[in-house]
């Protein structure tokens, strides 16, 4: 009896030990905030504080303080990291750049960030500026930065970090077309990212770490990509494509996490509406075990931090002074009504629809599309300030530029004039093409003819187009574009663009040119 005892514990102090060996990590992530301090509408633009009461808004830093630290309760070992891009988006980065988002960041208690390109819009120095205020790591291994001054020696390819008892490698990786994106500057060279990774992955395991994770800033794709072509990685933290990966939604891209090989991928759309969570368990090789979780959604019933919550609408006072900068002038009213720009071309229509594609262009884009919907009011003659580009313009919507044939351009017409008896919002005022439709036949054959450099459509060529990322997200009926080639959603604010193009030649004179004819 004594002898069955003593075996007994023995079998059971070794599968403790065995359990033990087991290592359990939640990864909380971010990725593509883009300055969404406040809450936002389910359009991911600004949702006003009646609405936010009303539990209408998502988002926010002071609903990511709250779920972050619910979400730290729930396990013993974690951490919060971000797949780039907290830069640009809203008026936050105008006035503050990096400041804020360093702020806030900190206070969430960050433990790795990879670079986004909008983290270079601003040049190196602004980068530099925002490393130096985190307490946390920026990394970036696809890049030379050595003749960089603000950069060089700072700015790391991969770091450890310990949890647990545990060291985790984290890497960074960003967009290897940022130079085309955004402002590096001449002195950094981008590379290739499956070869950058797999040099950290080999520094790292040679330093004895046996669990990596990768910060991408490269899209969905490219996370495929790396995650096939390397070995060594546990797990990719994606950004940049704003990939939405759920198991339970039927608008996600694919599940979460989406495993390649022995690599699970996980990433949590953007702008601040969502918190992702994967709860990992590593075998005592490094090796995982299990990997599940689910994005949670940032709605009204997660509650906003009191403190976050004053201290954003401390931080919003200054943009009033945004709000009020002359930055142009007009020689005469620029109607943007809604009777005029939701049924026929209105010159606020022209105005935006002309600056996003003169801004474009050189990029082999053909062709501009605005939904009159996202076209808010009119702007006086006289001074203009900011504040009346944004009450034109309050969506924060950023250009985005792509592909699709002339037939789909076509069906895109054909939406944006289908109900257009209705006043709806989707009708396209456009810049490098014209068209005429004919309100009384039926919707889906109203369009008669669509003119481009002054050529006919043709259905099988390819065109470029430029629009605002609502709309090539399929918002006002334009789901075509949803699957559109080469897409790119994240450039410059359209109020911005339009803000430029509207200072360009002294005082603005509204102008119609027969772009838009009602039959």
């Amino acid at each position: 009896m004594m002898l069955k005892t003593t075996i007994s514990l023995a079998a059971l102090l070794l599968g403790a030990q065995t359990a033990f060996a087991d290592y359990q990590l939640t990864v909380l992530h971010t990725n593509d905030f883009h300055a969404r301090f406040e809450p936002i509408s389910k359009y991911d633009s600004g949702c006003g504080a009646e609405d936010n009461a009303e539990g209408k808004c998502f988002g926010g830093s002071a609903r990511l303080v709250t779920a972050v630290s619910e979400a730290r309760s729930r396990s013993q070992n974690n951490i919060l990291v971000d797949g780039g891009d907290q830069f640009q988006g809203t008026l936050f980065y105008t006035y503050y750049k990096g400041k804020l988002a360093a702020e806030m960041m900190n206070k969430l208690g960050y433990d790795g960030m990879t670079v986004g390109n909008h983290e270079f819009d601003d040049g190196p120095e602004v980068l530099r500026g925002f490393m130096d205020a985190v307490k946390f790591p920026v990394l970036m291994s696809n890049a030379d930065v050595s003749k960089e001054p603000a950069l060089a020696g700072v700015l790391q390819k991969s770091t450890v970090i310990e949890k647990g008892g545990e060291k985790i490698g984290l890497i960074g990786l960003t967009p290897d077309d940022t130079d085309e994106l955004a402002s590096p500057g001449p002195n950094i060279t981008f590379s290739d990212p499956v070869a950058a990774v797999q040099g950290e992955v080999d520094k790292l395991t040679a330093a004895g770490v046996n669990k990596i994770i990768v910060l991408s800033h490269s899209g969905y794709g490219v996370d495929k990509r790396v995650a096939a072509e390397t070995t060594g990685v546990d797990i990719i933290v994606g950004g940049h494509s704003n990939t939405y990966l759920s198991n339970t939604s039927d608008r996600a891209e694919g599940p979460y996490p989406t495993m390649v090989g022995s690599t699970a991928i996980v990433s949590a759309y953007a702008y601040g509406k969502f918190l992702g969570e994967l709860n990992v368990v590593f075998n005592d090789g490094g090796e995982i075990i299990s990997a599940t979780g689910e994005p949670l959604i940032m709605d009204g019933g997660v509650a906003e931090d009191s403190g976050t919550v004053a201290r954003i609408a401390e931080a919003a006072k200054p943009l009033d002074e945004i709000r009020n900068r002359v930055v142009a002038e007009t020689a005469s009213e620029i109607v943007g009504v809604r009777e005029e720009c939701r049924a026929m071309e209105c010159a606020m229509g022209n105005l935006i629809a002309d600056a996003m594609l003169e801004r474009v262009r050189s990029q082999g884009i053909d062709v501009a599309i605005q939904n009159g919907g996202g076209i808010r009011a009119s702007i006086d003659q006289g001074p203009v300030t900011m504040g009346e580009v944004l009450t034109v313009l309050p969506f924060q919507n950023t250009l985005s530029t792509f592909q699709v044939t002339g037939a789909v351009l076509l069906e895109a017409l054909e939406n944006g004039v289908s109900q257009v008896e209705e006043g709806a919002g989707r009708f396209p005022q456009v810049a490098g093409m014209t068209y005429a439709f004919d309100a009384a036949q039926p919707a889906g054959s109203r369009i008669s003819y669509v003119m481009i450099a002054g050529t006919p459509l043709d259905l099988e060529k390819t065109y470029g187009i430029v629009s605002n990322n609502y709309v090539r997200n399929g918002g006002d009926g334009y789901k075509m574009f949803r699957s559109a080639m080469n897409a790119y959603d994240f450039g410059p604010d359209l109020a911005d663009v339009t803000a430029e193009f509207l200072a360009k030649n002294g005082a603005f004179t509204p102008y119609k040119d027969g772009r838009i004819v009602v039959k």
